[in-house]
């Protein structure tokens, strides 16, 4: 059988469960309306100096990008108090997680991740024979990092605090944060996924100068994207912050010409364009203020989330849930997917998509 020739390893990797595009829904489902409010996107299109660069740059989509964009990455740099040798550019925030997992673990490593919290993160490390530790949030919600300490262990190599965490849209604070740091062994790697810092930012309580880390320990890395306040995720492009052995490493295992030609220059134009940030951080606001407000009309628990989206307990079942919705014209994430069984993961937006997805959770019987 064809199996008997695969990797072992590619038998213990976990599929991610991707959400089908609102096109597909449609037109499966014949509906005039859908509104996809699960994969935390920004609804408020791209950039638009990111859309005026693309536009411009796309006649030269002949040529090859640069492998290191070099431009870009001392943009960020300069931004962030670092150096452009602390940035290496990737395809995407997952690309950077492979090649994180690539640069690190060995068969037998171990990683520590949150539970719930991103599943690539697993699905990656297995791939490279590493075994994933899951570490689960304390009763209250909040992240255990001192949990995290105690389950390290001689076979540890990475830790992946995804803050805010997806999905659960919590933080880490800098006492938790600052507490790992010290206590950290230097055989292991920590790596905070910060892929909503933009959003989180709005909030006074989050911390906010962990790039600074890097100056000071060789195993901390940021990690960052474009995709979510830039509203560039279909171009596929991030970034991490971390000393220069480890930035070396990682530019040194991407494929070649990985970051394609409009993602870099719609990723540079887009850090200037501070009016737009601000407007979506707003929106992101008023958005989560709606969607509170209503889960606590309605009784509902939910975490303060530092993010675009937000994590509720229902108390119904998240499957059934996800698929009434669905064939309402709404699209979410629903929890039994991480085990959670009554929870959702509702993505933000504008104003008229928060209302359009109270109107038809109200359709369906409680």
């Amino acid at each position: 059988m064809i199996e008997n020739l695969f990797r072992k390893e590619v038998s213990n990797v976990r599929p991610y469960v991707q959400g089908k595009p609102a096109e597909e829904v449609q037109r499966e489902l014949g509906l005039d309306r859908i509104e996809k409010l699960a994969s935390n996107e920004n609804q408020f299109g791209p950039s638009p100096l990111a859309v005026t660069a693309m536009q411009k740059e796309v006649e030269l989509c002949n040529f090859y990008p640069e492998s290191v964009p070099i431009e870009l990455a001392e943009k960020l740099a300069k931004r962030l108090n670092v150096t452009a040798e602390n940035i290496a550019v990737g395809s995407s925030g997952e690309s950077l997680i492979r090649l994180i997992n690539l640069t690190f673990i060995e068969e037998g490593n171990e990683v520590l991740v949150m539970d719930p919290s991103f599943s690539i993160y697993e699905s990656h490390a297995a791939l490279l024979g590493g075994k994933t530790k899951n570490i689960p949030l304390k009763d209250d919600g909040s992240i255990d990092t001192d949990g995290m300490l105690n389950a390290i262990t001689e076979k540890t190599k990475l830790i992946w605090l995804c803050t805010p965490n997806n999905p659960t849209g919590n933080i880490a604070s800098q006492e938790q944060i600052d507490n790992m740091i010290r206590e950290l062994p230097d055989h292991v790697v920590l790596i905070l996924d910060e892929a909503y810092y933009e959003y989180a930012c709005a909030f006074a309580d989050y911390p906010k100068n962990n790039t600074e880390l890097v100056k000071d320990k060789e195993n901390i890395i940021v990690l960052r994207t474009f995709s979510k306040i830039y509203g560039i995720a279909g171009l596929r492009i991030g970034y991490i912050i971390a000393c220069a052995p480890i930035v070396k490493m990682i530019n040194s295992l991407k494929l070649t010409f990985e970051v394609n030609r409009l993602a870099q220059v719609a990723a540079y134009a887009a850090l200037d364009d501070e009016e737009y940030l601000q407007m979506v951080v707003s929106e992101n606001k008023k958005a989560l203020d709606t969607l509170s407000e209503y889960f606590t009309e309605k009784g509902w628990h939910y975490y303060k989330s530092f993010a675009n989206f937000i994590w509720v307990d229902t108390g119904m079942d998240s499957k059934k849930l996800f698929e009434d919705l669905q064939k309402k014209g709404i699209i979410i994430r629903p929890g039994f997917l991480w085990g959670w069984d009554t929870w959702l993961r509702i993505s933000t937006g504008t104003e008229e998509q928060m209302r359009f997805f109270i109107e038809k959770m109200e359709e369906i019987p409680g």
